[in-house]
């Protein structure tokens, strides 16, 4: 009898390790992590998940805020639907085993935080280190399922779909081509059902708090595919990244400021009331302009965030990781303010899909930061990206175990008859520092037409080079994540371009003003936009 064809996971973060321990009881599942699996970007977030869990909340208060942060884009449908589920998205991450910050006093026994743009507490955390938390307890269980199989260092190359089978049908996905790093060799994996959930494109930014994973894999592999990709415009930059020579990735929290720290100028001015009358807690496109205006009007390389007047013990208690890094760094947060400069940090658009995870493709599922559900509209509200993955894993789980299994096709082999390996890396080296800078001096917080169409040449040029080395050479990682972080880059440079508006986190010199109504950006294979 043949067995079951696995449910093969790309992407061991949040999205992917829900979805694949709501499966694993019914189906084999495999999770594939392209670095080690403690890597990956929901580890390094450190403010937490929505809840809409006390007596001062409701989903359609949450609505509201996460409508107010989107600047006119949210799908209220999905806002709504990701809100409903919040209460039970805690509730199952607790029976995970995740060690959430407890107040007895609290709803569910929970200590609740705030962040920029909500209007109440609502966010469950474990201290300043939420991410890993969730991480950890997440991991442990999915390496314990004896029908769960991890396995790192394996990058997805491609989809398999119906071209590769020879089968004249409308697209559908049949497995991954996947590159053992170690071993350098591609293998065929033969799946049920696949789902992308690698998470975004910060790395296509030379500033970013993203994980060295964050090379938009799966936006890449589901657009060459002939995926609809929507709202790359809107890449969000936090406010406040640690600003020093030996940490250029360093996050420093929303909920700081959720606590009462103030951003200042060298002098120990507060900047914020000039741009917004709710401070350090608007929104983070608000507040990421403010501080990019007065760093560019000052001539500064960065801000100031101050919490000294918060006080030793309360910072050690209940911001521990952020105290520590800083003083390790030389920065005692207790007695001097910290150094600060918006970084890109996650990507509100992505592979289109359903709230079950269902992308335009048969076969194919897409979850977390990869894709476009139409939660975050044109700016993300904090912490509702964890949330989104638990809601949204879920239910892609439950599509996807109601769905028959695929039979299990005979895929062909990775074909590299035709190449050799590479004489020498420093092209790859070179268009990547390359793409890096010029995405962040052109395709930044503020934007212009021209500084856009000068990004999309030279775009068009390192795809060109990209392609022919692709052709000529056996792959490696490095070429893998340049050749997906070009795809992605031309995908928000398109994108902006389209948008004849500033709104969100989408700020053009040239069209300042705000439409008042707009629609998503929907990119399409074939060339064309909506």
């Amino acid at each position: 009898m043949t067995p079951e064809p696995s449910v093969v996971i790309v992407g061991a973060g949040l999205a992917g390790l829900t979805v694949a321990l709501h499966l694993a009881d019914r189906h084999p599942v495999v999770v594939l992590a392209k670095r080690g699996f403690d890597e990956a970007a929901t580890a390094w977030a450190q403010g937490g998940i929505v809840g809409v869990l006390g007596d001062d909340d409701s989903v359609e208060l949450h609505v509201r805020d996460t409508q107010e942060a989107g600047a006119g884009l949210v799908d209220e449908h999905a806002a709504e639907f990701i809100a409903e589920h919040s209460a039970a998205a805690i509730g199952w991450l607790v029976d995970q085993g995740v060690p959430f910050t407890t107040d007895p006093e609290g709803p569910l026994g929970l200590h609740l935080t705030r962040e920029g743009g909500h209007a109440v507490r609502r966010i469950a955390h474990a201290a300043d280190a939420t991410g890993r938390a969730i991480h950890q307890a997440l991991l442990e269980r999915a390496r314990r399922h004896p029908n769960i199989t991890m396995r790192e260092r394996m990058m997805a190359i491609d989809l398999v779909t119906s071209r590769h089978v020879g089968r004249d049908e409308p697209t559908r996905c049949y497995g991954v081509y996947a590159l053992d790093i170690d071993r350098g060799r591609v293998e065929t994996l033969p799946a049920a059902s696949v789902v992308l959930a690698t998470g975004g494109v910060g790395k296509v930014y030379r500033y970013t708090t993203n994980p060295e994973t964050s090379t938009g894999d799966g936006i890449a592999m589901a657009w060459r595919a002939g995926c609809r990709i929507a709202n790359m415009e809107f890449v969000q930059f936090h406010p406040t990244c640690l600003y020093h020579p030996e940490e250029r990735n360093f996050l420093i929290t929303e909920a700081l400021r959720g606590e009462g720290a103030h951003l200042e100028l060298p002098d120990g001015t507060r900047f914020m009331a000039d741009h917004d009358a709710r401070l350090e807690l608007a929104p983070r496109d608000i507040v990421a302009r403010a501080i990019d205006f007065e760093m560019k009007k000052h001539g500064l390389d960065h801000v100031w965030l101050n919490a000294t007047h918060l006080g030793e013990a309360f910072l050690v208690e209940h911001f521990p990781t952020i105290h520590a890094r800083c003083l390790e760094l030389g920065i005692d947060i207790a007695r001097q303010p910290i150094p600060v400069v918006p970084a890109a940090h996650y990507t509100c658009g992505g592979v289109v899909t359903d709230l079950d995870g269902r992308t335009d493709i048969p076969g194919l599922f897409a979850v977390g930061e990869t894709t476009y559900t139409g939660l975050h509209g044109a700016n993300r509200l904090a912490s509702n990206s964890l949330l989104e993955c638990v809601v949204v894993g879920r239910t892609c789980a439950a599509r996807i175990d109601a769905e028959a299994p695929g039979a299990g096709e005979e895929l062909p082999p990775w074909d590299e008859s035709r190449v050799e390996n590479a004489d020498e890396q420093v092209v790859i080296s070179h268009n990547w520092d390359e793409l890096r800078l010029f995405m962040w001096n052109y395709v930044g917080i503020v934007r212009t037409t021209k500084r856009l169409e000068r990004a999309l040449r030279r775009i068009r040029l390192l795809e060109d080079e990209i392609d022919e080395y692709y052709a000529s050479f056996r792959v490696n990682r490095d070429l893998l994540e340049l050749r997906n972080l070009v795809a992605c880059a031309e995908l928000v440079v398109r994108s902006a371009l389209t948008r004849h508006e500033s709104r969100g986190l989408h700020y053009s010199r040239d069209y300042p003003f705000t439409l008042p109504a707009t629609l998503p950006t929907i990119v399409i294979p074939d060339g064309g936009a909506d």
